[in-house]
């Protein structure tokens, strides 16, 4: 499936907001769609596949975050929270609830079409298949292969759906395993945006990343808390 024939479906009570989207994307070439309640959003994400979800907080049935919580029950589908909101709370939130990215109004409709095509580049294009600990690009480090070049990595042969900032993490603590990396050392590494550097953060982002590598299979938790240190990973 090519990029531009990607489903989005766009989930906001206010008609002049979700016209605007949809317009927007659809003149991009994305197949748009649009739910205004929560509740019609996962039904209809039960019965149909989409690419990316564009989810308002403040819908009228129940909450974006809700529909997130009950969503990540079943699909993994990247979702973009939209809200009228910029507390760091709710953003950290969301980021606990599984979003990939966080949206505040009034925003740029041209913005938010290059939020859906980035995050829809970052997301693999087939299921994974087994890695071979020769095959070309991949750095096998134990349990974990690292794609540098395309900014994947597998565990146990599981590729892994990552966001930007987890795959950053993940491939710090891959480069000196064992070692404990600060959580500055960490941001360092993976955040260039001030609103992204705090420490709770980090921490909202190993919690991810934590249960990612569960679903993939890990029986035992990789990444070691170290307090008022850091983060350490066993690979």
């Amino acid at each position: 499936m090519s990029e531009h024939a990607a489903r989005v479906l766009v989930v906001e009570d206010e008609t002049a907001i979700a016209d605007t989207l949809l317009y927007a994307l659809r003149s991009e070439g994305y197949q748009a769609s649009h739910c205004a309640l929560g509740r019609q959003a996962l039904a209809q994400l039960r019965s149909e596949s989409a690419d990316v979800v564009v989810l308002d907080v403040g819908l009228p049935d129940i909450g974006g975050f809700e529909v997130c919580r009950e969503l990540r029950t079943f699909s993994q589908v990247p979702v973009i929270f939209l809200t009228a909101r910029n507390d760091e709370f709710d953003r950290v939130l969301g980021l606990e609830l599984g979003a990939d990215d966080y949206v505040t109004k009034p925003f740029s409709p041209r913005e938010m079409v290059a939020r859906v095509r980035a995050r829809l580049r970052r997301a693999p294009a087939a299921p994974a298949a087994p890695v071979e600990a020769s095959e070309p690009g991949w750095k096998v480090h134990g349990a974990f292969a690292v794609d540098a070049q395309g900014l994947r990595i597998r565990y146990r042969e599981v590729l892994l759906d990552l966001t930007r900032y987890e795959y950053a993490l993940l491939a710090a603590l891959l480069q000196r395993p064992g070692a404990i990396l600060s959580r500055a050392q960490l941001m360092e590494r993976g955040w260039d945006h001030a609103s992204d550097s705090a420490d709770r953060t980090v921490d909202t982002h190993v919690k991810t990343l934590r249960a990612k590598l569960r679903a993939a299979g890990a029986q035992d938790d990789p990444i070691r808390t170290h307090r008022g240190l850091g983060y350490a990973l066993e690979a």
